[in-house]
């Protein structure tokens, strides 16, 4: 069943737990900009042009083992955004166990805070993961149906409301992302209705983002394949949300890409593969996985995808073995000043 909020209720909402977030995790800083990014007529735009995003996943800029418990490697953010061709675009994990210093348990959000002022120095872009679906750097639990169905509303609606307060106006924020990779399970089977439950997820907690940060644009998060709720035409259900602004779809090879795509139109959404992974190291070459993804990205762009975000950088790529790391030396960094052009 999808629930419907009206406007005036999600407002009132969202503003009291706006107030509860702010005393549970204090204030902070945010930056007189307008939202860069925007969606128009089905189209991503970058300060009003029509725009075709791409870059890297990197979840784990957040990580600083001198404060938090980390989630990865920890990053050089300046080395990092530095070598980024301009206005790339980065999705990380900006969950709210990074936000906690490990030693005594204290709000810190110096982690986070230093991801978007290095984004900001070099002129990048961010799309920020609120949360992980199978709580994988968070609390380790997974995110079932009832979780999907109001366990939210507790300490995630706090962090929701504490993100966006902190970072909902820096120029560097390209997109919001409420959950990486949803699938409303239940003890390991997935409901029948969990198209529905999802949805109802999106038009709610989506709403209580939207009251908060009317301009940024929101994405889906979805993994894009066979998953629990978006299954087939659970993709459009779920789509149809108006609190998803930007489809997602992540790519390891398997994707049905034509069949998104299409969905995505029939929307009037942009799809961006915000997840493209390909193996190599002593399974195969850097430059031949490099050619390879640059063939698929071609071939999607071709057909209709609105931008790429390659898996996954890592500063201490694993080159003896068979990964998805993307050093900072890797060929894909080409591929990626290619499209910027």
């Amino acid at each position: 069943m999808v629930v419907t909020i009206t406007p005036v209720k999600v407002s009132r909402l969202a503003a009291a737990v706006a107030a509860a977030a702010l005393v549970l995790f204090g204030g902070g800083p945010q930056a007189n900009a307008a939202t860069r990014v925007a969606v128009a007529g089905g189209v991503l735009t970058l300060d009003g042009r029509p725009w075709w995003p791409s870059g890297f996943d990197a979840y784990e800029l957040g990580t600083d083992w001198a404060v938090n418990r980390g989630c990865g490697a920890q990053v050089d953010l300046n080395r990092y955004f530095a070598s980024l061709p301009p206005d790339s675009v980065t999705r990380f994990d900006a969950f709210a166990a990074l936000a906690r210093n490990k030693r005594t348990g204290a709000v810190d959000f110096g982690p986070l805070d230093a991801v978007f002022a290095a984004a900001e120095r070099h002129g990048q872009l961010l799309v920020a993961v609120l949360a992980s679906g199978e709580g994988a750097c968070e609390d380790g639990e997974f995110k079932d149906a009832q979780w999907y169905t109001g366990g939210w509303t507790g300490d995630y609606a706090q962090w929701l409301a504490a993100a966006v307060g902190r970072w909902g106006r820096s120029p560097a924020l390209a997109g919001w992302e409420l959950v990486g990779e949803p699938e409303p399970r239940q003890q390991q089977s997935c409901p029948a209705d969990a198209a529905a439950v999802l949805r109802g997820f999106f038009d709610q907690a989506g709403a209580r983002l939207r009251a908060l940060d009317p301009d940024t644009p929101i994405w889906s998060g979805v993994a894009g394949g066979s998953q629990c709720g978006i299954d087939g035409d659970g993709y459009l259900t779920v789509g149809q949300s108006p609190y998803i602004d930007v489809l997602d779809l992540h790519d390891y090879g398997a994707a049905d890409v034509d069949l998104r795509l299409r969905q995505a139109a029939s929307l009037g959404k942009p799809l961006v593969v915000a997840e493209l992974g390909r193996f190599a190291g002593s399974c195969g070459s850097l430059p031949d996985r490099a050619a390879a993804i640059a063939a698929r990205v071609s071939a999607q762009r071709q057909a209709g995808s609105a931008g790429v975000l390659f898996w996954n950088f890592v500063p201490d790529p694993r080159v003896g073995d068979c990964t998805m790391d993307i050093g900072p030396n890797d060929p894909l960094f080409d591929v990626l000043r290619s499209l910027n052009r």
